[in-house]
């Protein structure tokens, strides 16, 4: 266990110095990223049908490659686990990371090809842990063992030896053997499908172990937590695991969960990653900074679309040489997995051109605009983090949507919240919550201009658990998915309302 701590810090701080180097030279990194992709994707069935052999400039190819949503590309991705070859990528591509977003009832199989596993994702937590040891020299994470909250993986059932499952549970399942000295528990307890199972038995396991980081999404990893003081009897994890250091997480907004990780470990540190089924996109740069280094060398080109033109037919995207700071992007990336120019559905802000950083504002579709108001994510999140603070409450989860105009009656926008730790004086909750939104959001500010439009909002507590029946009754447990934020309509407020009135 020394010799490899040793051999993993002197490759954490090498890689730092290449991290140094495409801070420095990022436009002429990514066109190498770009020329690499073209010429393996010249090979492929994709590439023949856009004729990529012709393809010599960027423009040239944002010309003969129109931007794709999931539902274009999918045909081409049902050939590839048909078992077809050089479909979109030019080497065997046997495993599908299944993901079902926020807002998509049917699940996505995104392809997982062996250059996106080590050339980004294990190269990006890679990186995370460069990125964290310099700036943390005393770490003693490699001293111990780490958890990581992964999903769960099956033989698809065609039969023609495609892999599909959570992304974590690829990279769990792929990781090199020498991995498993720093891990707890086991890999067959961790890739367990049933999560209530999978918990009692993680919390077991793991309660005698050295633990000293953590990673996985902050839901599911709060249930782990629980769990382990309720059966300890511990106030809070660093009684069960003196060593514990350190909490890696990503793929949801970590604000409203914040407080509550504070609680059960108070001397954890956090270091947060921008990744996502499509691939990893972006590190905590600093401790003491929430947004993300653009990682520039992992096989990945990226484009932007401003928001202001999203809706339009013949939006044009920009490239990193053309972005601005505080504008509102929705992302599109071309990648070593054979993804191209796909809209991963993501919004993102630049907070820094040098180098490239972001923000991640929310979703193309997780938004409100039923009367003009452009309410984001980014919005709802520092407004909720604000009035919690104010009024000592902790919000569990939520989900928000439009009421309608009706018969003379205002629109508004209907909340449902479920508290960790409810207000006092729900009612204050509330009008702070509306008075902050309209200090961070001019457009909803003037639709709530004397009620003429948009009405105060309403906000409906739900009792403890609904969020997690209701992903259950969807069929939806698992790390990967994820509690809607924001909606356009109200189909996930009428489901979740149906099912507490059907209890």
């Amino acid at each position: 266990m020394a010799i490899l701590n040793s051999i993993l810090t002197w490759r954490m701080k090498k890689r730092f110095h290449q991290i140094e180097l495409f801070m420095k030279y990022p436009l002429e990194v990514q066109k190498e990223c770009f020329d690499n992709l073209i010429e393996a994707g010249s090979e492929t069935l994709f590439g023949k049908e856009h004729d990529f052999d012709k393809i010599k400039t960027i423009r040239d190819f944002q010309n003969a490659v129109p931007v794709r949503q999931y539902e274009q590309l999918q045909p081409y991705i049902s050939k590839v686990m048909d078992g077809e070859k050089k479909v979109l990528w030019n080497t065997p591509i046997k495993w599908f990371a299944k993901s079902s977003g926020t807002t998509n009832d049917k699940a996505k199989h995104i392809p997982v090809s062996a250059e996106a596993l080590y050339d980004c994702h294990y190269k990006g937590g890679k990186d995370m842990l460069s990125l964290y040891c310099q700036q943390n020299h005393d770490t003693h994470i490699f001293t111990g063992k780490t958890i990581t909250m992964g999903g769960s993986h099956q033989i698809l059932a065609d039969g023609k030896g495609a892999y599909s499952g959570d992304l974590s549970a690829i990279l769990i399942d792929n990781l090199p053997f020498w991995v498993s000295h720093f891990r707890a528990p086991e890999k067959e307890i961790i890739l367990m499908g049933n999560w209530e199972e999978k918990i009692e038995k993680m919390a077991n396991k793991t309660i005698g172990e050295n633990i000293t980081s953590i990673s996985g999404v902050p839901s599911w990893t709060l249930v782990l937590f629980n769990r382990i003081l309720e059966i300890t009897g511990a106030e809070s994890l660093q009684e069960v695991w003196p060593n514990l250091e350190l909490y890696m997480h990503g793929g949801v907004r970590f604000d409203p969960y914040h407080q509550q990780f504070q609680q059960l470990a108070p001397k954890l540190k956090y270091f947060e990653t921008y990744n996502a089924s499509e691939g990893f996109f972006g590190i905590q740069h600093r401790m003491d900074v929430k947004d993300f280094l653009l990682m520039l060398d992992y096989g990945i080109f990226y484009e932007f679309i401003p928001m202001s033109e999203f809706d339009d037919d013949n939006h044009k995207t920009l490239t990193l040489g053309e972005v601005e700071i505080g504008v509102n992007y929705a992302m599109v990336i071309s990648t070593n997995a054979g993804l191209w120019r796909y809209l991963i559905g993501d919004t993102v802000m630049f907070t820094s051109l040098d180098p490239f950083k972001i923000k991640i504002t929310g979703r193309t579709k997780a938004f409100i605009n039923a009367f003009g108001e452009e309410l984001i994510v980014d919005n709802t999140e520092e407004a909720l983090n604000i009035v919690c603070h104010q009024h000592n409450a902790i919000i569990k989860e939520y989900t928000a949507g439009p009421i309608y105009l009706n018969e003379g009656a205002n629109g508004a926008h209907e909340w449902l919240i479920e508290f960790e730790q409810t207000p006092n004086n729900i009612e204050a909750f509330r009008n702070d919550l509306d008075q902050n939104l309209k200090s961070l959001n001019g457009d909803y500010e003037a639709k709530r201009f004397n009620d003429m439009i948009l009405g105060p909002p309403q906000l409906n507590i739900v009792p403890n658990g609904t969020f997690y029946d209701w992903l259950k009754s969807k069929n939806k447990i698992g790390g990967q998915h994820k509690i809607p934020r924001l909606a356009n309509h109200r189909k996930f407020i009428e489901e979740i309302k149906a099912l507490l009135a059907h209890d």
